[in-house]
């Protein structure tokens, strides 16, 4: 593979990008004309604008993709995550042109794409599963006698779904018909697929996943887990490897479990089975069949390149390591900067990065694909960056991640980087005993800006001084205004 082509944007086109130069391999970006400026078009070989800003009419266009392929005579394609992704049929299309899909199989894609027939390739492995369907269920009838047989609470589930979409808890019988509907509604217009199937509700679980590479030749080797349980609208916020609360045992236990999974449809490349953890049991939830956002805490206690080795696996090459060379060295920590108000239920808060400084320093990484002056655009989502630090053992990635927060600049637009400091500084979070359930259990705005108040009276403070300063006839240049504290603290105070 002499050319690959990142059929993405942002952050992961720009982190593809940058292992692939490191692997002499060189690399094709398409844009949109709303990215036109983007880091990752910069720093590709070679760039393409693909359309104007709405996804669909720009990053979906896989024929235009595969023209630019032709065209400039292309040897590979990483999708990255989200976008065609996921797509069986891109896949496909891939496949036939001749060009490699540095990815899985469009078969695996599709089992696995799909929750009920992911459920029924791992059902000879013995796999525990939660209790639920295992076909889909159409209408309301269905859905009572199910609920029935299983107990309630249930879960409603789009059999095509993630992200939460499609998604309904149900407590009692009358909800049923009106939850159903919601879901099947929600399923239909998100996925194109309206199918819904129902499993028992777990009331208290942890989100847990495992890393997995497979090669052509028929070895898996399982890279250890991710804890994901803080999430928001069913979506990751903060990630860390390994698990506060898996023992030696488990953690062997749900690799081998991973390794089925990725066996029972014959996965080729990286990816992520999912589970459901409570107290000692675990659930296969789902498989994602592709690189995850977070797949950086992986990679920091590991020590392993991911994007390097999807494309050495799609080209061929046996994994270089068995399981038993690999290992966890210390503990990483991820949090996901979102353009969202923290204060305001997560509410998008597009707009241009008026000042942009991200943190540096050993053991801090920032995957991100904006500039400072660059606008959020309102066509796709709304991260701006991943926030990763790795350290010794858990206590002092904690302390380094708040520090890094604290060093991260941003004015312009509000962030998830309050939140994230809010989580970092919980109780419930230092000790480990958290669940999925953290923000609803422990999360307002009132208590964030309760937490932020002695943060507010110091700010407040150094503002105050370097006033007194100005009018002495000091430039504020001289003093680098608040220097390390951090840019998101003081946007915030100058709105109160």
């Amino acid at each position: 593979m002499k050319k690959i082509l990142v059929a993405n944007r942002g952050e992961i086109a720009l982190r593809v990008m940058r292992s692939a130069r490191e692997m002499g391999i060189k690399t094709v970006a398409v844009y949109s004309t709303v990215d036109r400026h983007s880091p990752h078009v910069a720093y590709a070989d070679e760039s393409v604008c693909i359309g104007v800003g709405p996804s669909a009419e720009s990053y979906l266009r896989a024929d235009e993709i595969l023209k630019i392929c032709r065209r400039l005579k292309v040897d590979g394609i990483h999708p990255g995550y989200g976008f065609l992704s996921e797509n069986a049929k891109f896949a496909r299309q891939v496949k036939a042109a001749g060009i490699i899909f540095i990815g899985p199989t469009p078969k695996a894609i599709e089992v696995m794409g799909n929750k009920l027939a992911a459920k029924e390739a791992v059902k000879k492995y013995d796999i525990a599963m939660v209790p639920g369907t295992d076909k889909a269920i159409n209408s309301p009838k269905m859905a009572l006698k199910a609920a029935e047989e299983i107990g309630y609470p249930i879960l409603i589930k789009a059999s095509a779904g993630g992200g939460g979409k499609g998604m309904r808890v149900v407590e009692k019988k009358k909800d049923i018909e009106e939850q159903m509907k919601l879901a099947v509604s929600e399923a239909a217009s998100a996925f194109g697929d309206g199918s819904v199937f129902i499993e028992k509700y777990v009331h208290s679980p942890r989100h847990i996943e495992i890393q997995i590479l497979a090669d052509k030749h028929g070895n898996v080797v399982h890279l250890f887990e991710r804890e994901c349980s803080i999430q928001r609208r069913h979506q990751k916020v903060i990630e860390e490897a390994p698990s506060a609360v898996l023992t030696d045992e488990l953690r062997d236990e749900m690799g081998r479990t991973a390794i089925k999974v990725a066996k029972s449809c014959r996965y080729v490349g990286a990816g992520t089975v999912e589970f459901l953890y409570d107290q000692g049991d675990f659930y296969f939830l789902e498989m994602n069949t592709r690189l995850q956002v977070e797949h950086p805490v992986t990679e920091m206690i590991v020590g392993v390149d991911l994007v390097k080795e999807q494309i050495r696996i799609a080209r061929g090459d046996k994994l270089r390591f068995k399981q038993e060379d690999l290992s966890i060295n210390g503990h990483a920590i991820e949090a996901r900067v979102y353009a969202e108000d923290s204060y305001n239920n997560f509410m998008p808060n597009i707009g241009r990065l008026e000042r942009y400084k991200p943190p540096h320093g050993p053991g801090v990484r920032v995957d991100d694909g904006y500039e400072e002056g660059m606008d959020i655009p309102i066509y796709y989502d709304s991260m701006i960056s991943k926030l990763i630090v790795h350290a010794n053992d858990r206590n002092e990635a904690m302390k380094k991640l708040e520090l890094a927060i604290d060093d991260y600049q941003i004015l312009g637009l509000e962030t998830t980087l309050p939140f994230c400091k809010f989580v970092l500084g919980h109780k419930a979070f230092k000790s480990g005993d958290f669940n999925t359930h953290f923000v609803a259990d422990h999360f307002s705005a009132e208590k964030l800006k309760k937490g932020a108040d002695a943060d507010t009276l110091e700010i407040a403070a150094l503002l105050a001084a370097r006033l007194v300063h100005a009018e002495r006839g000091r430039a504020s240049s001289q003093n680098g205004g608040l220097g390390k504290r951090s840019a998101w603290k003081e946007n915030r105070l100058s709105e109160q």
